[in-house]
């Protein structure tokens, strides 16, 4: 009997350590709901290149700016998805949103993505860009990576899977949209749907 309150006094201990030390109130759902952006957003813009004059796309052309702006608001639906459910889920769990935690988590994450995404902009503007979305890939891979020592151990996994994708899209770059199709749209859409089932729903 004992020996049982004392393994529950450590087990307690451990996640009061935990809870100090990591943000945990990340939301499954809005994994999922980033992956369906991603996909949706990826529809529109592999239409409007599929029917353009060209077929392809271009750095000068009206059509890469649009394919741009639907980047750039996938992007910023993601984030806001991405805060909206996560304050809602961290009140429930009596969590602060902005601690410690929170802001070490976010300064992690944001550094390799902050410098990939400089970087890919700097290889677009002298042209080369058959390798973005292996670059976009690793970049969002290494910031999963370095965020996670910060929040759930679990998107270190999707972070690996990121890399390992971009790698391999580095290798067969004429399929970058494809990859890319799968790592933002697929791999959110399994990792939101496991991340939900495995805390979200406890």
């Amino acid at each position: 009997m004992e020996s049982k309150n004392y393994l529950e006094d450590l087990n307690e201990i451990k996640t009061m350590m935990t809870k100090s030390s990591r943000f945990i109130s990340l939301s499954g759902l809005s994994g999922i709901l980033a992956g369906i952006y991603a996909l949706i957003g990826a529809a529109v813009a592999f239409y409007l290149v599929s029917n353009s004059t060209r077929g392809y796309l271009i750095l000068d052309g009206d059509i890469f700016r649009i394919c741009f702006a639907i980047l750039l608001g996938v992007a910023f639906l993601s984030a806001i998805t991405g805060i909206y459910l996560t304050t809602k889920k961290a009140k429930k769990n009596n969590e602060k949103i902005w601690d410690n935690s929170s802001k070490r988590l976010l300064f992690n994450f944001l550094i390799p993505l902050v410098a990939g995404g400089i970087y890919i902009l700097i290889i677009l503007n002298q042209e080369r860009y058959g390798h973005t979305a292996a670059l976009m890939l690793i970049f969002y891979g290494l910031a999963l990576i370095n965020a996670s020592k910060y929040s759930l151990g679990d998107i270190r996994y999707l972070g690996i899977t990121e890399i390992i994708l971009g790698l391999i899209c580095a290798i067969m770059p004429s399929f970058g949209f494809w990859f890319w199709v799968f790592g933002f749209g697929i791999m959110h859409i399994i990792y939101g749907a496991w991340m939900h089932y495995k805390y979200d729903l406890k």
